[in-house]
């Protein structure tokens, strides 16, 4: 029998860290609660979850510096909660490594589709690297590079990239509309939905991420239309 997940819950605030408990209890999670920075850093190698829901202003070592740290040794998910009101970097969360955000106040539903959509991306298996597998579901294949949106998986010359789930997504947005342009707006609405908008930074952070995994290729490359946006650009043979 598979055992429960296990959420690490982060937050200097009993009150609100015992409600998510109770929302992720009912939901069959097995939950544990840290008040602050370095107790967190402690239960993560003891507790191992498979997932963190990270407050930011914690005393002592903050929520930054919490998730610099796991992500010098882990790739297990993050998601970040920040009060309203509070200095909130959405950017330089995403830069560190988190996964996800969240503000407070937020619906209990949502906070509990959010961690299962998180971890169920987190827990697709990768593809083998040996043998190029027979894709299904919704993927799009290009010379050399093979985009699953089904299985989050990414092939770049036979091997897999690993790539968080947000990334993937847009990469593959733009690789199924070969050649059209996207501004950052459109695309911030179609892959991250209205709670993004207006912070086009966060585009701009996963496109870089990106170019740095996925080099330009003779057949196609990811490409910034100044002033506008970015499109996947297949080129033209012969």
């Amino acid at each position: 029998m598979i055992g429960k997940q296990k959420i690490l819950i982060i937050d200097d605030d009993a009150n609100i860290a015992e409600l998510i408990s109770l929302y992720l209890i009912k939901e069959c999670f097995d939950t544990l609660i840290v008040n602050d920075g370095e107790e967190a850093l402690k239960q993560f190698k003891e507790y191992q979850p498979n997932l963190l829901l990270l407050d930011l202003m914690l005393p002592g070592i903050d929520g930054y510096e919490v998730c610099r740290e796991v992500r010098k040794t882990s790739k297990v998910p993050i998601i970040m909660l920040s009060a309203k009101g509070e200095v909130f970097d959405k950017v330089l969360g995403l830069e560190l490594g988190a996964d996800d955000y969240m503000i407070k106040p937020f619906d209990s539903k949502e906070l509990v589709a959010r961690v299962k959509a998180v971890l169920r991306r987190f827990n697709v298996q990768p593809q083998p690297t040996v043998e190029v597998p027979k894709q299904a579901g919704d993927y799009v294949e290009y010379p050399d590079l093979i985009i699953n949106q089904s299985n989050y998986s990414v092939l770049y010359f036979d091997e897999t990239i690993e790539m968080p789930p947000k990334e993937l997504e847009l990469f593959y947005f733009l690789a199924s509309h070969p050649n059209q342009v996207f501004t950052r707006e459109q695309l911030l609405d179609h892959i991250w939905g209205y709670e993004y908008i207006g912070d086009t930074r966060t585009v701009d952070v996963h496109i870089k991420r990106l170019r740095e995994k996925i080099k330009d290729h003779a057949a196609w490359s990811l490409s910034t239309v100044w002033g506008i946006g970015y499109k996947f650009e297949v080129k033209k043979q012969g």
